[in-house]
């Protein structure tokens, strides 16, 4: 049955967001009713094939609307979005791609209510917390903005650089993020009551893990602990920088880090302008991300390109990472991966990192019956997946394209591919299965670095690379990928 609309959560909603919270609700209660009508009523009236060919174009529209209700309300909603766009495990390619596109970016909040914010959440006036502050944000988001500033003479002098650029939270987005939260868990508890979605996804538990993520994200000092703990993690790697804390200068609300701003890793001219290979800084992307999967367990989740520079300069000139530029002569040879942006990682359990070990080397391996013993041990797949057709998919896939560059790719019919795609994607959302949140954080991100590394070089392919990587950390014991192999073959 449709939800019922008269239904009262029992949250408190702020009364200056009520409408919000009403349109949320509105908008997945019309959703969920036409979606109730097409799938379980027009079936039982004999109008099957009708609901069938009406689907993609309708699911579509529904998502285009919410698109739209995403992009108007900005706050949570954006990263909702985003989120949904991400969920190919439980969602079909017509809700997916047509939320690709819905973009974090919105009008900056007005200078008086940032500096209001700043000033309370330091406990100072603005004046007097640095000695500049640029009131055009360099970048404005759903939950924040971005403004460059110098610290103060003796603050700057306490931790050995002047330029920073300070995160403030929007006023009052906590309230909106708590309502939003209240519509989403109202939603989740109608879904759960859906046969045909309670099969496939865990509504209120996508939720809760939504939320603690989200929660996550507006609290600055979370963010603050995350970018030092991800810093020491590369201390000893003078290929991998993070920007420096603020500590006396950031706050639940307000975070000032070192301002690192370099060259945007996507810049392929500003690289090659400075004498860098981006084809280098492709292979030592790769090497980060795992090395932060499989190494040290906590990951950046969010690496797409305006997340991470590239800062010419000597890595080994003594100078530290996240300070910006280092001495060295740029003459191409010397520069380092800077990561920014640490309110989204991922952290991975030492279960977790044995099952993608095992993962990583059947992909390696082409292997399509290891890589389904692998998903089935990293608890993936429901009980009642059929993981015989999903092994003749991936063999089938290992098959064809494995070992394949973007470069070779590009050389096969295009016609080839898109049918093999259409039955490929046909399987896999035939299966039942639902990622945890960290492991979709770990989808996400690698297939980011994936994006990006192909952006950066055509040839790169992100497997190739994990071939060595897997000789010494995925298969440390016997010191050799290959031997690692045939002993999971005479496993399997």
């Amino acid at each position: 049955m449709p939800p019922d609309r008269g239904t009262r959560t029992a949250v408190q909603i702020d009364p200056a967001h009520r409408a919000r919270y009403r349109r949320i609700i509105r908008f997945s209660a019309a959703a969920l009713a036409q979606t109730w009508w097409f799938e379980l009523v027009l079936p039982r009236l004999g109008l099957r094939r009708l609901a069938a060919r009406s689907r993609p174009k309708r699911v579509q529209r529904i998502a285009r609307r919410f698109y739209l209700l995403a992009a108007d309300l900005g706050g949570l909603m954006i990263k909702v979005g985003q989120c949904l766009s991400s969920r190919l495990d439980i969602l079909p390619p017509e809700i997916t791609r047509e939320l690709e596109g819905l973009q974090d970016e919105v009008e900056p909040e007005l200078f008086e209510s940032i500096r209001q914010q700043t000033e309370a959440e330091l406990g100072m006036p603005l004046e007097l917390a640095f000695a500049s502050f640029e009131p055009v944000p360099i970048a404005a988001a759903s939950l924040g903005q971005a403004h460059r500033a110098r610290l103060t003479s003796g603050i700057a002098a306490d931790v050995g650089f002047e330029n920073v650029v300070v995160k403030v939270q929007r006023p009052g987005i906590e309230s909106i993020v708590a309502v939003d939260l209240a519509a989403l868990r109202r939603v989740a508890r109608w879904l759960s009551k859906v046969k045909i979605v309670s099969t496939r996804a865990d509504a209120p538990a996508l939720v809760e893990e939504f939320a603690a993520t989200s929660l996550e994200e507006i609290d600055y000092l979370h963010e603050a602990a995350s970018a030092e703990r991800f810093a020491e993690n590369f201390a000893n790697d003078p290929r991998i920088g993070a920007p420096a804390i603020v500590w006396d200068r950031s706050a639940l609300r307000v975070l000032t880090l070192s301002d690192v701003t370099a060259i945007k890793i996507s810049d392929i001219a500003g690289l090659t302008a400075a004498g860098i290979d981006p084809a280098e800084v492709a292979q030592e992307l790769a090497r980060s991300t795992f090395q932060q999967i499989f190494v040290t367990g906590f990951f950046h989740a969010d690496p797409h390109p305006g997340n991470i520079f590239i800062t010419p300069g000597t890595p080994s000139s003594g100078s530290r990472p996240g300070d910006g530029p280092g001495d060295g002569p740029g003459d191409g040879t010397d520069w380092r991966l800077t990561y920014v942006d640490f309110g989204m990682m991922g952290e991975i359990s030492d279960s977790l990192r044995s099952g993608l070990r095992d993962f990583i080397l059947a992909a390696v391996a082409r292997d399509g019956r290891a890589l389904v013993a692998s998903l089935e041990r990293l608890g993936v797949l429901l009980k009642t997946a059929d993981t015989n057709e999903l092994e003749r998919a991936m063999t089938a896939l290992f098959d064809r394209f494995g070992g394949m560059g973007v470069a070779e790719l590009q050389t096969i019919d295009p016609r080839e591919l898109e049918k093999f795609a259409r039955g490929f994607g046909e399987t896999i959302r035939s299966l039942p299965f639902q990622l945890p949140e960290n492991f979709l954080l770990l989808v996400r991100s690698i297939s980011l670095i994936s994006g990006v590394t192909s952006a950066l070089s055509k040839d790169f392919n992100m497997w190739d690379a994990a071939d060595p990587f897997a000789r010494t950390v995925l298969n440390a014991n016997s010191g050799n990928v290959l031997r690692g192999i045939s002993q999971q073959a005479v496993t399997y």
